[in-house]
């Protein structure tokens, strides 16, 4: 699988994300800019020692990681609002799975650019704006992998 996060703010979070991605053998794709250095303390403790087993790319924006993405690249949108719920969405193993900035989410152009894989999470409490990002991956990567039957599961 193919974890993508559109300009990250919070540290901690991209960390606990590269974490879950070195445990499931996933692949992280870092979308500038970033609301951190790479080299921020924070980031650093949340991975822990997992970085070196993160398979991860650093993109300048956008526009340069979709330049870069295989023809057939499925993409899918985890955004509120979206029209279908994660658990509607048939993955498959190399599919991205996308995921915006932790205080504005994704741009808005790109969710109605892919209505058709505009996913969202339930929310049950309307006074709750949102569940956190590492939260909120770690809900949807297994989902897809338990989709696909957890292959290559130690």
């Amino acid at each position: 699988m193919q974890v993508v996060l559109v300009e990250p703010e919070i540290p901690p979070n991209t960390g606990n994300v590269a974490r879950l991605c070195a445990a499931t053998r996933s692949t992280l794709h870092l979308i500038e800019p970033f609301g951190f250095e790479l080299d921020d303390a924070q980031l650093k403790r949340a991975g822990m020692d997992y970085w070196r087993h993160v398979e991860w790319h650093r993109w300048r924006d956008w526009s340069a990681f979709e330049r870069r993405l295989p023809g057939d690249a499925r993409l899918w949108f985890v955004e509120s609002g979206g029209p279908r719920l994660y658990t509607e969405a048939a993955f498959a193993p190399d599919d991205y799975l996308v995921f915006g900035r932790e205080t504005a989410g994704l741009p808005h152009r790109l969710l109605e650019e892919h209505r058709e894989h505009w996913l969202r999470i339930p929310m049950f409490n309307p006074q709750a704006r949102s569940l956190n990002l590492s939260n909120c991956v770690a809900l949807v990567l297994f989902e897809a992998l338990r989709q696909q039957g957890f292959e290559n599961e130690t």
